[in-house]
């Protein structure tokens, strides 16, 4: 498994290199062919919170955690034990998607910046991908996201699958 880390706002350590990828290597048991196979860890700070982000791109989905601690070790820890249990819990849907057909989820970060004047504080460009509404939710659920945008092969329109409050998801289908 290639691993790169970056530190954002914080510079990252020989030793914090190494705990991530000592802790990271044990998720090579669940991944088949896991050469092939990158991990992009950020660790970042906030006034005295830790958080690390681990994004792990597989052939048709990404598997994604962020965790915040006060400590570094700690958010490593926790962030790890998310992206294996979501790698157990969801292996065999991800099997069975990946023998059905091979799309690419990638994300292209355009601008990340913090404006005060208005509430946007990221855009991102995606490339809205076809799948069943099955598949979007398997997606929402991997990304760790509250809503997931997609176009709909049944109805071949955009559609987003959400979380509903009160349980379940819901769709919302542009016309």
């Amino acid at each position: 498994m290639e691993i790169i880390i970056r530190g954002d706002k914080i510079e990252v350590t020989a030793a914090m290199k190494d705990y991530i990828n000592e802790k990271l290597k044990r998720l090579e048991k669940y991944l088949e062919n896991s050469d092939n196979v990158r991990a992009n860890v950020v660790v970042k700070v906030k006034g005295h919170m830790q958080t690390v982000e681990i994004t792990i791109p597989l052939h048709n989905f990404i598997i994604r955690s962020e965790e915040t601690q006060d400590d570094f070790y700690a958010s490593v820890d926790k962030a790890i034990d998310v992206i294996e249990r979501q790698i157990r819990k969801n292996k065999t849907k991800i099997k069975a998607k990946e023998a059905k057909t091979r799309i690419d989820f990638s994300i292209v970060d355009i601008e990340e910046e913090e404006h005060e004047e208005n509430n946007i504080v990221k855009h991102k460009k995606i490339e809205v991908k076809p799948m069943d509404e099955e598949e979007a939710i398997l997606q929402l659920e991997l990304l760790g996201h509250e809503f997931y945008l997609f176009k709909n092969v049944d109805t071949n329109k955009e559609a987003v699958v959400y979380k509903r409050k009160n349980g379940g998801y819901g769709i919302i289908e542009a016309e």
